[in-house]
């Protein structure tokens, strides 16, 4: 009678003989699908390396290029400044030139024709002389005060 002699602790260490071998039986093939993931991964990284190497190098490239461009954009934009600001000058240059003949003009014109209503009026030269400078001073202060205006 062999059932007899099988006791108790031998069915507990069968039992965990079978536990055992499905553990390390899922434990296979869990690992072997894991090895096969990390093989599909390395694949994957292997290729993205083949393909991603190059489109950097590229992208250097053209970054270097830009950088090139915005260099001579700013060479030229160092220009058009320098010669905004000679123009600048040479227009207030010729401004001022030919600001100050316009006002001596406009206010000989207006101590002429305030000179000449004044000795109409009264008859007098000396009067007429003194409203006609009196005029053309006030006259070109006016002229100045409009030009400071208009610089803003």
């Amino acid at each position: 009678m062999v059932l007899l002699a099988f006791s108790t602790t031998d069915a507990a260490d069968a039992a965990l003989a079978v536990f055992l071998l499905a553990v390390g039986l899922g434990l296979g093939y869990a690992f072997l699908r894991l090895g096969a993931a990390l093989g599909r991964l390395s694949a994957l990284i292997r290729g993205t390396e083949r393909e991603l190497l190059p489109i950097l190098a590229k992208v250097g490239g053209s970054v270097d290029r830009v950088n090139a461009q915005l260099d001579k954009l700013d060479q030229a934009t160092d220009h058009a400044v320098d010669a905004v600001e000679a123009v600048d000058e040479a227009v207030r240059a010729v401004g001022y030139a030919v600001a100050t003949p316009v006002k001596k003009a406009a206010g000989l014109a207006a101590g002429l024709a305030h000179g000449l209503a004044a000795l109409r009026a009264r008859r007098s030269v000396g009067e007429a002389v003194a409203q006609g400078r009196e005029a053309a001073r006030r006259r070109q202060d006016d002229l100045e005060e409009e030009l400071r205006h208009a610089r803003g």
